[in-house]
């Protein structure tokens, strides 16, 4: 299994920039083994998951999510950025009445089949 990457270490390598029509933020690409955009459905309900190599940083794109991550759940504004360290549980809801965006960094070596499902609406193991 890889070393893991912590928060701190991924605070380290974000970098923004002021322009004079705003500013721009870079992601630390060279830690990412893929970067998606999760599109949530209202109602829609991703499984209770954890990974077991890679950690992963979300920026939230949207309102309209509520987000689980270990014991808390909470309703993350556009922007928010969390992350999640390998182990966690965590999961995304659609509670809004418009779907709902997160940009989801992968961080660390991993594929799809690194995830441990522990609870899924849609009988998924």
């Amino acid at each position: 299994m890889s070393e893991a990457i912590s928060l701190e270490r991924v605070k380290e390598l974000i970098y923004e920039e002021e322009r004079p029509w705003g500013k721009f933020r870079s992601y630390p690409q060279q830690l990412a083994s893929s970067l998606k955009i999760i599109t949530v459905n209202p109602d829609g309900l991703l499984s209770l998951q954890y990974h077991r190599q890679r950690s992963e940083y979300w920026v939230v794109l949207d309102k309209g999510l509520e987000v689980t991550l270990g014991s808390r759940s909470w309703q993350p504004e556009a922007g928010e950025e969390i992350f999640i360290p390998a182990g966690i549980p965590h999961r995304l809801k659609g509670n809004g009445s418009q779907p709902a965006r997160v940009m989801e960094l992968w961080l660390g070596p991993s594929d799809e089949n690194d995830i441990v499902r522990l609870e899924d609406i849609y009988g998924r193991d």
